[in-house]
């Protein structure tokens, strides 16, 4: 197999990589908001495994793309983002339920990249095309799942961790935290941004290499 077609195969695995992770991760928010109660994501059909519904031209397409052009050490990116009604969710099963919704999208990930670690074995001597690529395609799904997992979790607006750290605050009646929160939301891209453009960001995936050295 030449260098070409390897690089071919990688991207194509990486885009499918980044598809089935992101576009899981947003199917399992509305499914656990569904389960409480919630219908919004159901009615407006983004519990469909359509990908067409859930791209985000920038999260799914251009995000990656300069990632990968650029000889990032990592990919990721994001979805369309579901649409919850939080009020149904607290209604019917209090700030945990919102807390199981927010933890939906990082479980499912974190669940994929351990499947996807158990079949490695199987195809880590590929001999085939098929072979190299699901080799590609695993490793991809791999890094990419915990990448999300890891960075979901931080507590920054609009990001899964922020949610959990406002549901639980607001369980705790901490008001203050609540106030906190809810007023750094307009500039959550901001700080992501930031995250991801300084040294920052070397610190907070630190995690990213201890969970892959554990489940491979």
């Amino acid at each position: 197999m030449s260098e070409n077609e390897i690089e071919i195969y990688k991207v194509i695995a990486s885009i499918l990589a980044i598809a089935v992770a992101v576009i899981g991760h947003e199917i399992m928010h509305g499914w656990v908001a569904y389960r409480y109660g919630d219908d919004l994501a159901k009615s407006r059909g983004r519990l469909s495994i359509n990908p067409l519904v859930h791209i985000d031209p920038v999260g799914t397409i251009l995000v990656p793309a300069l990632l990968y052009f650029s000889g990032a050490p990592f990919l990721f990116g994001w979805a369309k983002p579901v649409p919850i009604n939080a009020n149904i969710v607290v209604r019917n099963g209090g700030h945990g339920a919102m807390i199981a919704v927010a933890l939906a999208g990082v479980t499912y990930n974190f669940l994929l990249a351990i499947l996807m670690a158990t079949l490695f074995p199987l195809f880590s001597h590929p001999e085939s095309a098929f072979g190299a690529f699901a080799y590609l395609f695993i490793m991809q799904s791999i890094v990419i799942n915990v990448v999300l997992g890891v960075f979901n979790l931080l507590p920054v607006p609009p990001l899964d961790g922020s949610q959990v750290l406002l549901h639980f605050a607001a369980k705790m009646r901490w008001r203050a935290v609540v106030e906190f929160i809810e007023k750094i939301f307009p500039y959550g891209m901001i700080f992501i941004v930031l995250i991801l453009a300084t040294p920052l960001g070397d610190w907070i995936f630190a995690p990213v290499s201890w969970i892959l050295q554990t489940i491979l």
